[in-house]
C-alpha cells in the first residue's frame, strides 16, 4: 500500500517510538518510488487549568514539550525530509483536526501513551483516533 503523507503522533512513549520507527520503516520502503511518502510528526501537549485561576500557563510544559520534538528528530535518519508540528491541546481531536488539515492519508501511533490515568482507559487517545479518523491508522503495539 503506498501512502503519500504519513502522519505520526509522538509523545515520547516507548510505544510512540515503536510507531515512529515504524512509519520511518513506511516512508524508506516507499523512497524509490516516483512519488516518495511525506513524514510529519506532531506532539501535541496540554497546559493544565487550575481551578480558581483564570489561566495559568506553565512554561516547563512548553520546555518539555520541545524536548519531546527534539528527541523526536534525534531518532529521524538525517536522510528523510520530516516536518515537525508541536501544538497545544486535547490529543486526539487536535491529531485528527490536524490530519484533515494536512491531508494525510495515514495516521500512526502507539496503543497507548504517557498518561497514567488515561492507560486505565484503553489508551483512550488512540481510541478516540482509530474511532473518528477518515483515513487509515497503524496503531503500534
Amino acid at each position: 500500500m503506498l501512502f503519500s503523507k504519513i502522519l505520526v503522533a509522538y509523545d515520547g512513549s516507548n510505544l510512540s517510538k515503536k510507531a515512529l520507527k515504524r512509519a520511518v520503516e513506511l516512508v524508506q520502503e516507499q523512497s524509490h518510488s516516483l512519488h516518495p511518502p511525506r513524514l510529519e510528526i506532531i506532539h501535541v501537549y496540554a497546559i493544565p487549568v487550575f481551578i480558581g485561576s483564570e489561566y495559568a500557563v506553565n512554561s516547563n510544559y512548553i520546555e518539555a514539550a520541545e524536548a519531546t520534538i527534539e528527541e523526536a528528530k534525534a531518532l529521524i535518519p538525517s536522510t528523510l525530509n520530516v516536518k515537525y508540528t508541536l501544538t497545544r491541546g486535547q490529543p486526539a481531536y487536535t491529531i485528527l483536526a490536524h490530519a484533515e488539515e494536512i491531508g494525510c492519508d495515514l495516521i500512526v501511533m502507539g496503543s497507548r501513551g504517557l498518561g497514567k490515568i488515561r492507560e486505565f482507559f484503553l489508551g483512550s487517545v488512540s481510541h478516540n483516533v482509530v474511532q473518528q479518523a477518515k483515513v487509515p491508522v497503524l496503531i503500534v503495539k
